[in-house]
């Protein structure tokens, strides 16, 4: 049955041109509705111009009391199947600690001691913590295995819950590996990412002192690619490296964190395709820098906004907070930011059916319980998700 939502406050589309202002890339309309219809937004635009068969008496109609209404965040970056729990480690960075990638290998041990059982639990109280914030397209990777069946596993059971799934067999040397790495390497480009590939869309290494060399992570990154899946690429986190120049160099999606940037890079982001996603719970919970957005965004660079959930440096599935952080902390914009966690999430998973609310896009749109998007930014820590549409069909939690 199609749904009209209509007495929108404010509605933002992320269509450009379609809103109030020409010139406004979130495509914002005031006193909006929005008309649902096999799980399709079927069309959009100002209340008082809602089509007349659009609110028949066989059509559900849902008065939005003036509250705004956004994209459903589209979350790019996550690490949601694991074991343990790593909290003395935040506690210990928050007493003067500093951050090192080998605390991966404490989240592999534990993981590999969980059951399936266990893990599709936990991963299941994560999609619901996830749907509950507002987001309603995800990605998920591998990583916290390290052996051929158990890498296989975890992208399993992470497509058990989303067509969103990455290969990160790369995410550091397999303890077991320590004194060959070669070895290792030669294992994620043969037999493990034969087992991993049929669950997968995506390939991602983690190109940093501490993790891989650029060496290896473009080895692995091509062999991916000739196995089918697309690249990505976590750079630029703990220094600056070659992980941005090689991500743009091999056509990667998206290269995640870009805390340490050259003019080189940026130039080089700014003149491919490649997406920047940008992680700031990441340096919320690591008391690293944040990533200078503005110079991004001022460069042409196109950025998103995700949460990077992991059991070690960020443990946090809330899209909403890195709104916040990156309009508090890295120089963006309301617009900018919202943007960025829903187009620009789904520039970074190649997807032109989310990510705005253009007519035949998927209908997935938060409803939040405040009168302006501006809200998420000016109130953090509250729970302003209000109603959730995935699909076209409410649902929250």
């Amino acid at each position: 049955m199609p749904t009209l939502i209509t007495n929108i406050g404010e509605l933002t589309t992320n269509v450009a041109g379609l809103g109030d202002d020409p010139d406004d890339a979130t495509g914002l309309i005031r006193d909006a509705a929005v008309l649902i219809d096999d799980g399709r937004v079927a069309w959009v635009g100002c209340a008082d111009e809602t089509p007349e068969d659009a609110a028949r008496g066989e059509d559900e109609v849902v008065d939005a009391g003036g509250s705004a209404v956004v994209p459903g965040f589209v979350d790019s970056h996550t690490h949601l199947v694991f074991g343990g729990d790593r909290a003395d480690e935040f506690e210990a960075r928050m007493a003067g600690a500093s951050y090192a990638a080998g605390g991966i290998r404490r989240t592999v041990r534990a993981t590999r001691e969980a059951s399936d059982d266990e893990l599709r639990a936990r991963l299941a109280r994560f999609v619901r913590e996830l749907h509950a914030q507002g987001t309603t397209t995800f990605e998920i990777k591998t990583g916290y295995d390290l052996t051929v069946a158990g890498e296989a596993r975890l992208a399993r059971l992470a497509r058990g819950v989303t067509d969103e799934v990455t290969y990160l067999g790369a995410h550091v040397v397999a303890p077991e590996y320590r004194a060959d790495r070669d070895a290792y390497v030669d294992l994620v480009c043969g037999e493990m990412l034969a087992a991993v590939a049929p669950h997968a869309r995506w390939i991602d290494v983690f190109c940093e002192t501490g993790a891989f060399t650029p060496a290896e992570t473009e080895r692995i990154l091509r062999a991916g690619v000739a196995a089918g899946l697309r690249p990505r690429l976590h750079g630029n986190q703990l220094g600056p490296g070659a992980g941005v120049q090689l991500a743009v160099a091999l056509g990667a999606a998206s290269v995640d964190h870009c805390t340490y940037l050259s003019d080189d890079d940026v130039a080089a982001l700014a003149a491919g395709d490649t997406v920047a996603t940008l992680l700031p719970g990441v340096e919320f919970s690591t008391r690293h820098p944040y990533p200078d957005a503005r110079r991004l965004i001022d460069a042409g660079v196109t950025v998103a906004l995700a949460s990077d959930c992991n059991p070690g440096t960020s443990f946090t599935s809330s899209m909403p907070l890195m709104i916040a952080l990156a309009v508090r902390e890295m120089g963006m914009t309301v617009a900018e930011a919202v943007w960025a966690a829903t187009a620009g999430g789904a520039r970074a998973l190649r997807r032109a059916d989310v990510g705005h609310l253009g007519v035949g896009a998927r209908a997935d749109l938060v409803v939040l319980d405040a009168p302006t998007r501006t809200h998420l930014a000016y109130r953090p820590g509250v729970p302003l998700v209000h109603a959730v549409y995935r699909n076209g069909v409410s649902a929250r939690g």
